[in-house]
């Protein structure tokens, strides 16, 4: 009657699945990055080293951006660079326009490198309390190279995944034990490439695909390897991986097998509204949570207040806890913006109609695992 009696019943079950997808809205991978944003905050303010270990943060971060670029350029094409870069730059836009006239009127010097604040592919420049407070945008410059990138990677990775997935740690392998001092964005790409990879290869149903023996012997090992360089080649605080590039990246990518691999292809399950929060505001909290860490814990020292042990870590959370709170309520809309949503207060008011988002891992591989 409406027409759908002559669609072939495969595109009528991929349809089905894809609007499963958009509307579970990667409810999975939307848990994961609410926990790493959350862990990432808590280990700066902490200084907990056991938080590295329990969730390598950043490189999961990568992981699922990995996962999504890929599917962005599934949909887009190359138009998916200029869509990351547009929901990417506009709350460092919102940042820099408070950060950099403060540190020009505190005795940063003029120069053309303060337009890699516009768009960030080198470290910008900063004085001496901005190098500190704006430290977590190296994140950005990571992803902005990332996302630019992936164009090329992806034919590349689908060419020949396993060599391209293995060249970032093989890089990795020849600076630690060559000694060598690559610039931070190589260093980076090295370190943290795999796990962008590792993303592709979610969205492309590769690790899906992977027996659970394989997946658990694959994890294992990499943990093995990972863990016996950090116990081995420990850094200037012990055990902290972000001191130790090598088992940082090997111990990072068992914890992405296991974490992407196990992933269910398909929720039933409503995201909680915390979950839906913490993802529409995940980079302005990543990027006002270390100036307001480091503005707080100044501010202690200087009124003689307790900022190291119990008392000191206690007090201080609750402090900036309630800061990033009062950040996201001020600039968390530029997230909204960006995105092309209605800017909201408190994001995750419940749509009418669902809004089409990339869907990893892809509709093919979900509709190929449900239908086996």
């Amino acid at each position: 009657m409406w027409g759908i009696s002559r669609m072939p019943v495969s595109v009528c079950f991929v349809g089905f699945v894809s609007i499963a997808m958009e509307a579970m809205r990667n409810r999975y991978l939307d848990l994961l990055r609410a926990i790493a944003i959350v862990r990432v905050v808590v280990y700066h303010s902490t200084g907990w080293v056991a938080l590295t270990i329990a969730f390598p943060a950043m490189s999961v971060m990568f992981a699922l951006a990995g996962s999504l670029m890929a599917a962005s350029l599934d949909r887009s094409g190359p138009m998916a660079v200029e869509r990351r870069l547009r929901r990417l730059l506009p709350s460092l836009w919102a940042m820099s326009a408070i950060a950099v006239p403060a540190m020009l009127l505190t005795g940063l010097a003029w120069d053309w490198k303060i337009l890699y604040w516009a768009f960030p592919v080198q470290d910008p420049p900063a004085n001496g309390w901005g190098s500190m407070a704006l430290s977590a945008t190296w994140y950005l410059r990571d992803f902005l190279w990332f996302v630019l990138l992936s164009p090329l990677a992806l034919p590349v990775f689908r060419r020949l995944p396993r060599l391209a997935i293995a060249t970032p740690y093989a890089a990795l392998v020849v600076i630690t034990l060559f000694g060598l001092t690559p610039h931070a964005i190589v260093r980076d790409m090295a370190l943290y490439g795999g796990a962008w990879l590792l993303g592709f290869a979610h969205h492309d149903g590769m690790l899906r695909r992977l027996t659970r023996r394989r997946l658990a012997g694959w994890a294992a090992g990499l943990a093995t390897l990972g863990a016996a360089w950090v116990l081995t080649h420990p850094g200037a605080r012990g055990y902290d991986l972000n001191d130790i590039p090598l088992g940082n990246a090997l111990w990072s990518a068992a914890f992405i097998l296991v974490a992407l691999g196990l992933a269910p292809a398909v929720s039933t399950t409503r995201p909680s509204r915390l979950v839906t929060v913490l993802n529409a505001r995940a980079l302005t909290i990543y990027l006002w949570h270390v100036p307001i860490i480091v503005a707080v814990t100044r501010i202690g020292e200087a009124h003689g207040l307790p900022v190291r042990g119990a008392a000191g870590i206690g007090w201080r959370f609750g402090v900036i806890v309630a800061l990033v709170a009062v950040a996201v309520a001020l600039f968390g809309w530029v997230e909204d913006f960006a995105a092309g949503r209605r800017p909201a207060l408190v994001p995750g008011a419940r749509r009418r109609r669902p809004v089409a988002a990339p869907v990893s891992p892809a509709v093919g591989q979900i509709a190929e695992t449900v239908h086996t």
